[in-house]
């Protein structure tokens, strides 16, 4: 599920997307997030499939990644639109906050979170 919210003009919005694994892939591939490469049936060496709390995280980082930095209110908002609530959107951030290609700084109340490549 995706989880929209905001406001048009004075109206608020509230709007909650399904989607299923072609959606996420077609998303993905919007942000440039690659998909994993399909394997051969009969490969030995077949990868798990990607489920989609990993699609989401990809999105997430590249969603870092592309914006150079951002503070950490507009990236917990992008992350709970993104995530489809507020639980998993703090989930993300946590998960951000302790990943070796983001780097957290402090500005006055609020942390800015920087991507750094490894």
């Amino acid at each position: 599920m995706l989880r929209i919210r905001g406001t048009v003009g004075d109206m608020p919005v509230d709007l909650t997307v399904e989607m299923d694994e072609d959606d996420w892939a077609r998303l993905g591939m919007q942000l440039g997030v690659q998909a994993p490469e399909a394997r051969p049936a009969g490969d030995s060496a077949a990868r798990p499939v990607t489920s989609r709390n990993d699609a989401v995280w990809d999105i997430a980082q590249d969603l870092l990644r592309k914006a150079g930095h951002m503070s950490g209110p507009d990236l917990l908002g992008q992350l709970e639109g993104l995530a489809g609530s507020t639980a998993a959107g703090k989930r993300l951030m946590v998960r951000m906050r302790h990943s070796a290609n983001v780097k957290v700084q402090s500005h006055g109340d609020a942390p800015e979170y920087h991507w750094v490549e490894s």
